[in-house]
């Protein structure tokens, strides 16, 4: 069976969950066509999502002018499914923060993808994201291409109206990545809609962590994997570093990623006098990631905004437990006490009392809390598993579904 995938931007550095769930379903005998609309430059320090750009075809890559060709095959080939495109795209635009002319070129970008879509021969295509990803599938599907599906993962889909309940009502089926996710989707659709709404997590191959040191990390280092941006919550954890400085805590904290809030951060870390408890990585590939994880304590993650965080099953895959906030889908895997500690958002007291309970625990009490973190992740996030469930709705005969 053939399925076409279509992501904004495909590979990046924060996608690799994108990435495992196409191979997992080439493992299970799927073809996959790779499409997205940006991602064919800037720099990939993972060599995976290298050879995944190999294989990507890019929608922008020559520019709006490379879509006036497939815009106008579309409209000689089939004129009403054409125009029946342009009124659905002018009703997208009353719902949307942008206007009708970023909608007329996602007509002319499903055209693009429409074309692509037919020569691979998908009888599926699936977009990530229910943003602009889902909007051009959905047109791609009204121009008389295959059915689609998307996947939901949050915050973003859910922080301005998008029309995700006409999107929910003319897909095939909605995966939401957390029940959070789905319950969110219910909010946001009709009724009868929601039996095509399903939960199917985001997972990790057993390479990633098979084969890893299992023991405690013996140091006072915390890593905080992720983009350096305002959801993350970077200022919150410096100013929680600079009270345990206070304390004369030993203690230090890797910032494992980049991003556009760097500058701010690094500003505060040299307010604080942090510079030397305080290290920002940059970009770093998937191994990398793995090693600051295995050399740490612990990983924090104090989001403000989040979907479920891939790195926190990164972490605990690799038995360390994680801090991190009870929002969203968090708590559905991070158990308080057992895997980890949640606290709420944007408390800098609990922050703080959290990372200091976590180095005050002995290397016993942490090597317990990661052992239930491994359990507790390889049992709910495993990616065979859970791309067996998108086996299945992409195998359903699209009928039952509409």
């Amino acid at each position: 069976m053939k399925i076409a995938y279509f992501v904004n931007h495909y590979p990046k550095v924060s996608h690799s969950f994108i990435r495992r769930e196409i191979l997992a379903l080439e493992r299970q005998g799927f073809e996959i066509e790779r499409i997205a609309l940006r991602g064919w430059d800037g720099e990939l320090p993972d060599t995976d999502d290298q050879a995944e750009r190999d294989r990507t075809r890019y929608v922008l890559r020559g520019g709006l002018s490379g879509l006036f060709l497939p815009t106008l095959r579309a409209l000689l080939a089939a004129p009403a499914r054409f125009f029946a495109a342009v009124v659905l795209a002018a009703r997208m635009a009353r719902c949307s923060q942008r206007g009708i002319l970023y909608h007329l070129v996602y007509v002319a970008e499903a055209c693009r993808v429409l074309q692509w879509v037919r020569a691979f021969g998908a009888s599926r295509l699936h977009a990530h994201f229910g943003t602009n990803s889902a909007d051009v599938a959905m047109l791609a599907r009204v121009l008389g291409g295959p059915p689609y599906s998307f996947t939901v993962h949050g915050p973003d889909e859910f922080s301005r109206p998008m029309g995700l309940a006409d999107k929910v009502h003319r897909a095939n089926f909605v995966v939401a990545i957390s029940s959070f996710t789905r319950s969110q989707l219910y909010l946001r659709s009709i009724h009868v809609d929601w039996n095509r709404i399903g939960v199917a997590h985001c997972g990790l191959e057993r390479s990633f962590y098979e084969g890893q040191p299992t023991q405690t990390a013996n140091s006072a280092r915390f890593v905080c994997v992720g983009r350096i941006c305002a959801e993350k919550g970077h200022l919150l954890l410096v100013e929680a570093a600079a009270r345990l400085k206070a304390k004369l805590i030993p203690f230090e904290l890797v910032l494992a990623g980049d991003g556009p809030m760097r500058g701010t951060v690094e500003e505060l870390i040299q307010r604080h006098g942090l510079s030397g408890h305080v290290r920002i990585t940059g970009w770093i590939g998937s191994d990398t990631v793995r090693d600051e994880i295995l050399a740490a304590r612990a990983l924090v993650l104090p989001s403000f905004a989040e979907g479920l965080p891939v790195v926190l099953m990164e972490a605990m895959a690799l038995r360390r437990p994680v801090l991190t906030t009870y929002i969203a889908g968090i708590p559905e895997l991070v158990l308080q006490g057992d895997s980890g500690w949640l606290f709420p958002a944007g408390s800098l007291d609990a922050l703080a009392a959290a990372m200091e309970d976590c180095l005050a625990k002995s290397t016993v009490e942490l090597g317990r809390m990661g052992d239930a973190a491994f359990a507790r992740v390889v049992e709910r996030h495993s990616i065979d598993r859970e791309c067996a469930k998108l086996a299945d709705l992409f195998r359903a005969p699209a009928s039952a579904m509409v």
